[in-house]
This record gives C-alpha cells, structure tokens and sequence, in this order.
C-alpha cells in the first residue's frame, strides 16, 4: 500500500502519513525506512579515475601509489615506464604519495584526470603548506581533518598558481629553462621531451639531488616563496577562474 493510499483510507493515520510523505519528499526520491523513519543510508561517493605518471628523471618503476581523498583512499603500483592509474569511490582533492625504495614523493589531485608525481610537484606541495602556514608534512598530516587545507587543494585556481610559483622560481634562481609550464597534468613519458627532460635539467642544476628528491635549497627556497604569499582562510572550490592564489609566487 502506498503512503498516499494509505493517507485516504486511515484518517486516524493522517498526521503520522503527513510526517512520513514530509520525509519522503526531503530523500529527494531515494529509498527511505519505514514510515516516520530517516533517509536510509549516506550518499554514495563517486567513481574517480585518477592517472600519472611517477618519475625523477628515471621511472619510478613498480612502486606504490596511495591516495588520501577528502572522502575515501585507495591504492595501486606504477607499471615499467612508472605509470599508473586507479578507479576507485572517492571525492577529490586527494593527496597522492608514490614510495620506491628510500624515494617518497607526493603530488596531489583536485579532480578525476591526469596528476603526475614527481620532485616538481613535491615542490609544489612544499610552497602550498607555506601559503598556509604550515610545513608540507603538517599539510599531509592534517589533510584528512582540515576543511581550510581541503579546500585550498581542491581549488584549482590556487593550485595553478602554486604550480606556476614552483616554475618561475626555479629557473630563476637555477637559471634554466623549463619547457613544461603545466608539470602537475601534463602526460609524459619517460624518456622524452617534455616533463621528464625538465626533470633532467633539474637535475643537472642541481635542484634534484642524486636520490631524486628535492635538493634542500630548492625546498627552502620554495617554502619561502610560499610563507611570502600566504593564502586566506577563505578559499574556495574553483573551476579555475578566480580563487585565491597570488601570482607567480616569485622571491
């Protein structure tokens, strides 16, 4: 018998099926428990597929992949050439970490797509933590509880703009060129121009050190870039027009 039917043959029952096509109504058409009763259960999380590639200048060949989402994680290994990609429930932004070894880089993404994992995008995790006050092991830590650090990474706009900082500092203070502005989504492989031959000439400047991290000085450089154009506690999801970022984020 349906809840209207019901409503017409039982008046006793008016006030009590009133309540219960009220509840109807605030399910927005999904499934409810019985009359008088909540909404059942919570909404389902998306499928996400996020892809990359994870390299140093070489592949990071077989190594593990973990992904902290604002709403759920999941993880998955690098083929041969370093590459992977996961389908999984989640709700970006998520915070990627990728472990080869005594190598531990992360990178993050603030959407399903293309997010590469690379010393570059250490960097880049490096100057937001800055803009937000904190250090990147304080933003990796705190990601899954803080709202402000969520926000902030699933702001395009903000993350564009702390990719273009890690950019226009590095070359200006290694004196190199980098062909790849768009480091953190751009497809590559390993091997050819593009992403991967940045990351060599990093390494030859001396940013990269010889294990494939981040050389000391360009992780305090970057901090300090960031600690000099400090992001609001305001910042908000964006498709990539506004937001908060400030620029070039150059020292």
């Amino acid at each position: 018998m349906s809840a209207h039917h019901a409503c017409s043959v039982r008046p006793a029952m008016v006030a009590l099926c009133a309540a219960s096509l009220a509840t109807l109504a605030a399910c927005g058409g999904n499934s409810c428990v019985s009359l008088g009763g909540g909404c059942g259960g919570t909404t389902a999380t998306p499928n996400v597929t996020i892809s990359g590639t994870a390299a140093t200048g070489t592949a990071l060949a077989s190594a593990a992949v973990n992904l902290s989402c604002a709403q759920g994680s999941g993880s998955t290994l690098t083929n041969g050439g370093g590459q992977y990609t996961i389908t999984f429930d989640a709700t970006p932004p998520c915070i990627l970490t990728v472990t080869s070894g005594g190598v531990s880089l992360h990178s993050l993404a603030f959407a399903g797509g293309t997010f590469n994992t690379t010393p570059e995008t250490e960097l880049m995790l490096v100057y937001l933590a800055s803009q937000l006050g904190t250090s990147e092991s304080g933003l990796i830590a705190g990601f899954p509880t803080s709202s402000q650090y969520q926000q902030v990474l699933a702001n395009q706009a903000d993350v564009q703009a702390a990719q273009s900082a890690v950019v226009t500092n590095l070359q200006q203070h290694y004196t190199v060129t980098l062909t790849v502005p768009a480091f953190l989504t751009m497809a590559f492989t390993v091997g050819q121009a593009g992403v991967d031959s940045d990351l060599g000439i990093l390494t030859a400047a001396g940013a990269i050190d010889a294990n494939g991290l981040p050389d000391p000085a360009a992780v305090s450089l970057l901090s300090a870039a960031g600690a000099a154009h400090p992001l609001g506690t305001t910042s908000a999801p964006s498709s990539g027009t506004g937001g908060t970022g400030s620029g070039s984020g150059m020292m």
